[in-house]
């Protein structure tokens, strides 16, 4: 399965931690054996369960372009702000990348093959299974509370600098789409 993940997530050899790469990739090799859904079925289904099945969007692409924007954020940040706001890259890139992992428990596949909310998504949304799953991988807690805090849920919570980044990054790929999803 390894080679699966690497190839899904070729952003992982981002992370120079190599300990906390592969917890980073164990927990997306848990949270696949945890689901209904395949490798396939990411890079295909929409973004979102807001849309209908036409949107171009698949969770593969919003995911990495999350990953992309916040690595970019974070070394500009990291470049410009004179060590007063640093950012831990290894942290940020973890993060982004498993902010959405508890998605595969949320999400079920109708008759059609379309997306759609499971039970256990009624009951946990995936801030809390993504962490859950994490936990269970060993990830260390600066990187579970990305998860945790990169939703609407982290509002109440104080952020740090690394989930204030994945947290825009999500949702400022997510916002524009409101109007035409009509949510």
């Amino acid at each position: 399965m390894k080679e699966e993940i690497l190839k899904l997530w070729p952003e992982l050899n981002w992370i120079k931690d190599e300990l906390l790469r592969e917890k980073t990739a164990k927990t997306w090799e848990l949270a696949l054996e945890k689901s209904v859904l395949t490798i396939d079925d990411l890079n295909k289904i929409p973004f979102t369960l807001l849309a209908g099945p036409d949107l171009k969007v698949t969770f593969m692409d919003h995911k990495r372009s999350v990953v992309h924007i916040a690595k970019d954020a974070g070394e500009k940040i990291n470049a410009m702000y004179h060590g007063e706001l640093p950012v831990n890259m290894d942290v940020l890139i973890a993060g982004a990348i498993l902010c959405d992992v508890g998605k595969l428990l949320e999400y079920e596949l109708d008759e059609n093959g379309n997306s759609k909310q499971g039970v256990y998504g009624k009951y946990l949304r995936h801030p809390f299974s993504g962490v859950s799953i994490a936990e269970q991988c060993g990830v260390p807690a600066d990187v579970c509370h990305i998860i945790a805090t990169h939703a609407g849920e982290g509002n109440l919570v104080k952020r740090t600098t690394e989930a204030y980044i994945v947290h825009h990054a999500d949702f400022m790929t997510f916002e524009p789409f409101k109007d035409r999803l009509k949510v």
